[in-house]
């Protein structure tokens, strides 16, 4: 086993209540990915989808397709993000709760917490130069819900296609550093896997910003580290202090510097010296443009190609080697994040080239 592909899978392609009351009615991912334009010459927006066409999650056969894709392409299993705001709040369960229920697709799966506020800017475009509103606030409101949240969850923790390492489920939280109180959901979850029969939970942290350390993630209770280097590699390429001046212009002036960078410059630093280690886990980008979110706000890698992808493949694939099997885990982002052109699924540029190279490389 060259390495184990855990792909990020976005569940926002069905409409939901609380999306129609905030962007109008029938707003999905599509919305933003169909209306995006070219930012500059040789820009490659829109992106349109292939072979599964602008599908509708709530549609079975759609998921059968992907995981077929998936599947044939060596990726282990999806990691469906998950949505839980506290007090039991959830949102975009439906197609996750649908493959666990009915026990379709039969292919791997484990959970990403995606523990973050929803706000105005994050899903429109327009909104990006406006005053930021809070839509949905992520609250953590103490160990009770963390127990409920668990029990939320445990279902899926005992299905037999559920991701394990080390015999233990996954789940993966997003943005720890946010979260004062992750030590003791980890330790909660921890006792109560063990009491529902579980051999523990193997907890995953994104290590995201310049705050974080690998050791402090850790001693949070985390089992292992998902390294994601773009920022630093943003800096590497154009300068920290340049990227910096960047963004904060961006924030306070109505006429946004676009912000991008050569895919072929980018891919030369999304490693880092820490990737080599047994218990952290690195991260492949095939793809990355998050202008049809945000505009001339968003950061843009343009001028990927499934050759490109194939050397940072190679790179990625070099730094998990030597690990045991069970820990050459590798984050792929993403499986479906049309809206951040953060994908693997076929389009009409490149139809399946990408997953074509995956298998390829994987096999190699």
């Amino acid at each position: 086993m060259k390495a184990r592909i855990i792909a990020f899978y976005l569940p926002q392609y069905h409409p939901i209540p609380e999306n129609d009351s905030w962007w109008g009615k029938g707003f999905t991912e599509w919305t933003n990915v169909g209306k995006a334009k070219p930012l500059f010459k040789g820009h490659y927006q829109p992106r349109v989808p292939a072979d599964l066409g602008y599908y509708d999650l709530r549609i079975p056969e759609v998921r059968e397709a992907q995981a077929e894709m998936a599947r044939n392409a060596g990726i282990e299993g999806f990691m469906y993000w998950h949505y839980w705001f506290g007090n039991g709040k959830t949102l975009l369960e439906r197609p996750f709760q649908e493959v666990l229920q009915s026990g379709k697709p039969d292919f791997p799966f484990c959970l990403g917490w995606a523990n973050h506020s929803w706000e105005n800017k994050t899903w429109d475009p327009s909104s990006q130069n406006v005053k930021k509103v809070t839509l949905l606030e992520q609250l953590y409101p103490g160990k009770q819900d963390y127990i409920n949240h668990f029990y939320h969850n445990l279902k899926a923790f005992q299905d037999k296609r559920y991701i394990r390492v080390d015999s233990k489920p996954v789940f993966y939280i997003f943005a720890p550093h946010g979260f004062e109180e992750c030590k003791l959901f980890i330790d909660t979850w921890q006792e109560l896997a063990v009491k529902n029969g579980l051999s523990g939970i193997h907890f995953i942290g994104k290590m995201g910003n310049w705050l974080d350390t690998k050791q402090k993630l850790l001693d949070m209770g985390f089992d292992a580290i998902n390294t994601n280097t773009m920022w630093t590699a943003e800096c590497k390429v154009k300068g920290k202090f340049k990227n910096l001046l960047i963004n904060n212009f961006n924030k306070f002036f109505p006429i946004s510097i676009v912000q991008k960078y050569k895919y072929k410059e980018i891919i030369k630093h999304l490693i880092s010296d820490s990737d080599v280690l047994e218990n952290v886990y690195p991260t492949l980008v095939p793809q990355w443009d998050h202008s049809p979110r945000s505009g001339k706000n968003g950061v843009i890698y343009h001028g990927s190609t499934p050759e490109l992808f194939r050397l940072h493949s190679k790179m990625i694939f070099n730094c998990v080697k030597d690990k045991e099997p069970e820990h050459r885990i590798v984050i792929l982002k993403s499986w479906n994040e049309w809206g951040e052109s953060n994908y693997m699924e076929p389009d009409i540029e490149f139809g399946d080239e990408y997953l074509k190279v995956l298998k390829k490389e994987l096999d190699f």
